[in-house]
């Protein structure tokens, strides 16, 4: 009898999380059918080492920082995970390595822990299952539905045959759009610089030169990325809140469409009873939505429930442990927030209880602050950024102020929910990492102390960049009549995850073979079990698909513990789906 054949592609952390969950499963769903001696292999494709993958990498700077407390990530499964599966506990990763869970740890720890995970998952499979590593490119897909898939590889004459093939592809890169390829011919022609969205640890910098003004659009992870590749990276240090300049740095002008960082990451713990999510926004809303005739619309139908869950998650905090900042008791105000219809009538009611404005939760507000403002020239709005940096600061390290820290557990909250809800919009995903996964509070300090030594400098909202007379030029309505010429361009962003434009030939021939796709370009897979879906939604019987190129993307790189890890579901349920295959496909060749 052949031995089964399951092929994963990509075996960074969602790979090895797959096959974390094949460990825990197989004792009920194969070693125990009796056919753990026949046993099948499992083809791990992945040009960069399995566990680590390309983005947690060893061969990158020792420089750049994951943007989580040690404590708050873990690769293990614990009971707050709603899967059929075991749950198979683990350490997280500051209990693995032994140090501080406030830590901020470099990407080549991570990445040291993911190979540590990998090795013991691998050495968790029952006897049976082999693991074989392709340190190569997989480059198509092909084969029919009901029969063995072929998996073509990248300087290989000849396929893996592959009864499933699961593609756990992490962050793509992808072909430049429109814009993007006018700015780089334009660069071309002048003899300019731009650099399109990439993973800024393997982007070439060394064409920005020392104290030249480079134009950086992208204020989120890549950008403190970036920063900090172009100043500690080319020799500056800090001393105290003061930067001292190496002079090999560029001049930097960022702005993006808010023209603000994403907020700092919360430096305190929770204490007391969490808010009791789901309260608006849970199985029984998305059950309703799903089963609408004409379907949904994001904004009118789901935002509005999300904006109320994420605010009773806020008011909650806010009444059980600060009610001397309220005005009315919480189970009056409880009564007439569940029932209050519309923004109005929310707001209403908060602004009746609430008296402190900076008490209440106003998501327009956070999501563009710099809305309507306007200074009178770039050395005052200098100054009044970094005023707001200080606040989000001062605020992101107060317990004073934990309904923030509330409204990012309803944020995950929420998540959960939407995976499951499907059609979500990228800018969703954009919204929530600005709020709830933003960079360490100490990049966001190196920030104002760069801006302080003139090294970077803000241009504002809606950043504007247009190509002509032998430069780039930046503008932006915060500061009006005011712009910004310079030689260079970055594009500080991740590639967009869009199946049409990613420059990986799998996914492009899976377009073209008819994989569905979302109006924004992600690949539909089932919410069941990933399993991709073709034009006519139908799941494809041995092909799955995980991971932020998908509609099933889920929050963060990875998960804090005891908050429900969706990532953690979708992994099981692929795992035992395959299992189960693999099982029933055995089961009829021994008969």
């Amino acid at each position: 009898m052949s031995r089964g054949t399951l092929v994963i592609v990509g075996a960074g952390p969602r790979g090895t999380g797959l096959i974390e969950r094949i460990a825990a499963n197989a004792p009920e769903l194969y070693a125990g059918s009796g056919l753990s001696d026949e046993g099948f292999d499992i083809h791990l494709v992945d040009p960069h080492p399995p566990g680590a993958g390309r983005i947690w990498r060893a061969a990158q700077s020792p420089l750049l920082w994951m943007n989580s407390h040690a404590e708050d990530v873990t690769m293990f499964t614990d009971e707050t995970v709603t899967m059929e599966g075991p749950v198979r506990s683990g350490p997280t990763l500051h209990e693995w390595a032994g140090i501080d869970g406030s830590t901020f740890a470099d990407r080549q720890l991570q990445g040291s822990y993911l190979r540590w995970v990998h090795e013991r998952a691998v050495a968790d499979l029952p006897d049976g299952i082999r693991v074989h590593h392709h340190p190569r490119r997989a480059l198509r897909i092909g084969g029919p539905r009901e029969g063995r898939q072929q998996v073509w590889l990248e300087g290989r004459p000849r396929p893996l045959l592959a009864d499933l093939v699961v593609l756990s592809l992490g962050h793509l890169d992808a072909e430049l759009d429109d814009e993007q390829s006018d700015l780089a011919a334009y660069a071309g022609e002048h003899g300019l610089v731009h650099l399109p969205p990439d993973f800024t640890a393997d982007s070439d910098l060394s064409a920005l030169a020392p104290g030249e003004p480079v134009l950086v659009r992208g204020f989120g992870l890549a950008f403190v990325d970036l920063m900090v590749l172009l100043t500690e990276g080319r020799g500056g240090r800090y001393e105290g809140d003061a930067y001292v300049p190496s002079g090999r740095e560029p001049v930097l002008y960022v702005g993006s469409r808010r023209g603000v960082p994403y907020h700092s990451k919360i430096g305190y713990e929770w204490t007391g009873d969490r808010p009791p999510l789901p309260r608006f926004f849970g199985p029984a809303e998305v059950d309703e939505l799903l089963a609408r005739p004409g379907g949904f619309d994001f904004r009118r139908d789901v935002w509005p429930l999300v904006e109320k869950e994420l605010g009773f998650a806020h008011y909650h905090r806010l009444f059980d442990v600060h009610p001397e900042r309220t005005s009315v008791a919480w189970a009056d105000f409880e009564e007439k927030y569940a029932a209050a219809e519309g923004e109005a009538e929310v707001q209403a009611l908060v602004a009746s209880a609430v008296p402190d404005p900076a008490d209440r939760l106003d998501l327009t507000a956070l999501d563009r602050p710099l809305e309507g403002v306007r200074y009178g020239s770039y050395e005052e709005f200098q100054e009044g950024l970094r005023r707001y940096v200080e606040r989000d600061l001062s605020r992101r390290h107060d317990p004073s102020y934990s309904p923030d820290l509330a409204v990012f557990l309803g944020l995950l909250s929420v998540y959960g929910q939407l995976i499951r809800l499907g059609g979500v919009p990228p800018w969703w995903h954009g919204f929530f990492s600005y709020l709830a996964s933003g960079p360490p509070g100490p990049r966001l300090r190196q920030l104002l102390a760069l801006s302080r030594a003139g090294v970077l400098k803000f241009v504002g909202a809606d950043m504007s960049v247009t190509a002509a007379g032998g430069v780039f030029r930046a503008s932006s309505a915060t500061v009006p009549g005011a712009f910004v010429e310079a030689r260079a361009l970055v594009e500080a962003r991740l590639p967009e995850p869009t199946v049409g434009r990613a420059r990986d030939t799998l996914l492009r021939e899976l377009h073209a073979d008819g994989a569905a796709e979302t109006p924004d370009g992600l690949l539909r897979v089932d919410p069941a079990d990933g399993r991709i879906l073709d034009r006519n939604g139908r799941p494809h019987p041995r092909r799955f698909a995980l991971g932020p190129y998908t509609d099933g993307r889920t929050p963060g790189a990875f998960t804090r513990p005891r908050t429900g890890g969706p990532a953690f579901r979708q992994n099981d349920a692929t795992a035992r789906a395959a299992l189960q295959f693999l099982g029933a496909l055995a089961g009829r060749a021994a008969a």
